[in-house]
């Protein structure tokens, strides 16, 4: 897997998972619970350091959160 480090945000996608995730209601903790359900490793704090930008993103993990989300993953990379 490849890196890529702007030096501002460890991730494209985490302002765009915060305005998905508030749009639809949810919490940092209940988003991180449905991702636990699907079998991820995440927690409330993952969460919030994706959406801070402090949290480097896998793709596998871009793919869940846009099933979670129910937006393509298209959409979250920009």
């Amino acid at each position: 897997m490849k890196i890529y480090w702007t030096g501002k945000s460890k991730n494209i996608i985490g302002t765009k998972i915060k305005q998905i995730r508030t749009e639809q209601g949810l919490t940092q903790k209940v988003l991180a619970e449905k991702l636990q359900l699907e079998g991820f490793e995440f927690s409330d704090l993952t969460i919030l350091r994706i959406e801070n930008g402090t949290r480097f993103v896998a793709d596998y993990e871009v793919k869940a959160l846009s099933k979670i989300l129910c937006v393509s993953y298209e959409f979250l990379l920009g």
